[in-house]
């Protein structure tokens, strides 16, 4: 796959925490271990991401589950689990494939943990993308019960782009970017670039830490 297919696909990714959630206490050595700041690599590996703070505000916009029901967004990113949110759509043969996979190597790194963390993927082709087709994608990419794909209007869909800085203009020209909420309320961190669920989890471990 060629560096321009690469870029011309868009992902966001939410996480939102509560206190104690990735303590060894609570999620054992395993989880904690996998956590641990990686030895310094090279720049080409360095330069995956960058990170940033900002605050979004997440909008109470109505969306369809792929199992057919209405929900409104900010409810869904309100219970008391971490919530991840990433945009994708279901005919991409570029970096949405990559960026699912991650949420699928994160449900494994969480264990039996994972059923705390709620994984949130939001179509950006609603057109295409009915229920009933997420529900084929979540099952290509092993989506447990926690992991939630969703669709509603293109107006819906563009709402929530534009909430999270990711729309810019069609679903051929995004980028990757990943976005980490520790809490409600709380900044959320902004990773342009391509993040690995190790990287997921270990900036959860220091987001929690540091509250």
């Amino acid at each position: 796959m060629s560096r321009h297919g690469i870029v011309r696909c868009a992902a966001t990714l939410a996480l939102a925490a509560a206190p104690g959630l990735f303590t060894q206490a609570t999620w054992g050595a395993d989880v904690v271990a996998d956590a641990a700041p990686p030895p310094v690599e090279d720049a080409a590996t360095a330069a995956r991401f960058t990170r940033s703070t900002a605050a979004y505000s997440v909008p109470q916009v109505g969306l369809v589950r792929e199992d057919g029901k209405a929900v409104g967004l900010a409810d869904e990113l309100a219970d008391a689990r971490p919530v991840a949110l990433n945009f994708i759509y279901t005919t991409c043969n570029g970096i949405c494939p990559l960026l699912s996979q991650t949420f699928t190597q994160l449900q494994t790194k969480l264990g039996a943990r994972r059923d705390k963390v709620h994984l949130v993927s939001i179509s950006i082709d609603p057109e295409e993308d009915t229920p009933e087709r997420l529900t084929e994608y979540a099952k290509r990419f092993h989506a447990g019960p926690e992991w939630h794909h969703y669709t509603g209007t293109a107006a819906a869909s563009l709402i929530v782009q534009r909430a999270f800085g990711v729309y810019r203009g069609d679903k051929m020209s995004h980028t990757p970017v990943t976005l980490l909420r520790t809490a409600p309320g709380q900044p959320w961190v902004r990773l342009d670039g391509f993040a690995s669920a190790d990287d997921l989890v270990r900036e959860l471990r220091e987001q929690i830490a540091a509250q």
